[in-house]
């Protein structure tokens, strides 16, 4: 069994730190999340321990020497693109929700991976009355796609109760019951490609 990853946000604005803070916990139960609304306060807290860090571009411009040294875990959250910013892995926090969540999603499907702690993490195998059916990770890819219930029963052809019954199995097992959270869990098992969303 592996420890969850730790994951700090840096960042002085409190409505942007809990609005990615709530974002990164629907997308990542397991993870534990750590906000610091400066970077001496982040340096306190032994900050090599953590998988990521989610950093203001201010204070990773104040601190960028320090920053640049964990290349690999440093993501700047910033408002738009910046040329002195090409270099580093960045989150536009001005985006929609969903938009901002494939964002997350594609930094994970190269190579920033949010679920590891610095060596690549194994999904933790699901007992047997966890693991999805083949009908259910047909339901689930569909609603990953933005299919509505109606439109999944017309295309499995069955009825829109079977559906609703499928989902409603699908997130009690998975423990999900957000759109976007069954999306990054189809995407990190392979049922779906980031793009496809």
């Amino acid at each position: 069994m592996h420890q969850p990853p730790e994951i700090a946000i840096v960042e002085q604005n409190t409505l942007t730190a809990l609005g990615l803070r709530t974002i990164l916990e629907e997308l990542l139960p397991e993870a534990v999340l750590r906000v610091f609304d400066s970077f001496a306060a982040f340096v306190a807290d032994t900050p090599d321990m953590y998988a990521h860090y989610f950093v203001s571009s201010q204070i990773y411009f104040e601190h960028s020497a320090y920053f640049l040294e964990r290349r690999p875990r440093a993501i700047v959250l910033s408002a738009g693109e910046n040329p002195l910013l090409k270099s580093v892995p960045v989150l536009n926090i001005c985006l929609p929700q969903d938009v901002l969540v494939q964002s997350i999603m594609k930094l994970r499907s190269h190579g920033h991976s949010l679920a590891r702690n610095h060596r690549e993490m194994p999904p933790a195998p699901l007992t047997d009355e966890h693991e999805l059916t083949p009908r259910e990770i047909e339901v689930l890819v569909l609603v990953t796609r933005g299919l509505i219930n109606k439109e999944i029963a017309d295309k499995l052809n069955i009825s829109l109760t079977t559906v609703i019954s499928h989902r409603k199995n699908i997130t009690e097992k998975l423990g999900i019951r957000s759109v976007s959270g069954l999306a990054i869990y189809a995407v990190m098992h392979g049922y779906v490609e980031v793009d496809s969303i």
